[in-house]
């Protein structure tokens, strides 16, 4: 068991959880022996208690054994798990949730040196520097080797600038589950790979034929990467209304999986309608 992970029950609370609380943040597990979810909950917390190096300290209360301390923190449910800053609870969750949403969970609870750094890139990407953007989080990387939303930040910015195989470098280091970004930019890299050539090129052969569907097909493929996603779908949708055979209606099931990657809202709406559309 880690040292900054401990079993505490009704007599050992108030130094383990609320006086502890007054110096770092303490966050309390309710569990139970027959409990299948806390189960798959208790080693993700472990882990991260490790990971995180006494940044919080882990008190895992048995409920069962615990019920006056369960009933006194309103817990209706388990796994329960509830966060202490300064002797009161300030954040909880229930339910055995993924390793990236409990590291969220912790990121609230506990601000990382890199997070002003971070904002700073993001000011700086938006602005169009992504230089500078780059420069900040190599700083908040040095201020938190293991913050995994800085290699994410940095991964976008390799996408956006078409460096796939440090982009690919930098999501390598990150497990599937650690963050809900993951899934997305690794599908943004697949893009990426599909398109063989850079934008001006293929933009220039779509330029002097607009029936060269491979080179849209490429162009979309590249845009989705660089997150260009509406200048990508439009490409999609060209080649549905040219040529509907084209490549076994490969501009459909590509614009089917750019919606995928989007997962909703109302771009994805408005493109399906104009697929819907284009179809008819």
């Amino acid at each position: 068991m880690s040292e900054h992970a401990l079993d505490v029950g009704l007599a050992d609370f108030p130094q383990h959880v609320l006086d502890e609380s007054k110096h770092r943040p303490v966050v309390v597990d309710f569990w139970a022996p027959w409990c299948g979810p806390c189960k798959s909950l208790k080693p993700v917390l472990e882990k991260l208690a490790a990971e995180y190096g006494g940044k919080f300290l882990l008190a895992k209360i048995n409920s069962d054994e615990n019920q006056a301390l369960a009933a006194r923190y309103g817990v209706r449910g388990i796994p329960s798990v509830k966060a202490f800053v300064d002797g009161e609870p300030v954040d909880e969750f229930s339910g055995a949730l993924p390793e990236g949403e409990v590291r969220a969970f912790l990121d609230r609870l506990i601000p990382s040196p890199a997070e002003g750094l971070r904002a700073q890139a993001a000011e700086l990407r938006l602005a169009g520097d992504l230089t500078a953007a780059l420069q900040r989080l190599a700083e908040a990387s040095k201020a938190d080797p293991n913050h995994i939303g800085v290699r994410l930040d940095a991964a976008e910015i390799m996408l956006d600038l078409n460096e796939a195989d440090e982009a690919r470098r930098l999501l390598a280091s990150v497990p599937d589950d650690a963050d809900p970004r993951v899934p997305q930019l690794k599908a943004r890299l697949q893009f990426m790979g599909t398109a063989g050539e850079d934008e001006a090129a293929l933009s220039a052969r779509v330029a002097a034929n607009e029936n060269d569907l491979e080179a849209r097909l490429k162009l979309a493929s590249l845009c989705v990467a660089q997150a260009q996603y509406e200048a990508g779908m439009d490409q999609l949708l060209e080649i549905v209304r040219r040529d509907r055979g084209f490549g076994d209606d490969i501009g459909r099931k590509t614009l089917l999986s750019v919606f995928d990657l989007l997962g909703g809202g109302e771009l994805v709406s408005r493109y399906r309608r104009m697929l819907a559309s284009a179809l008819n």
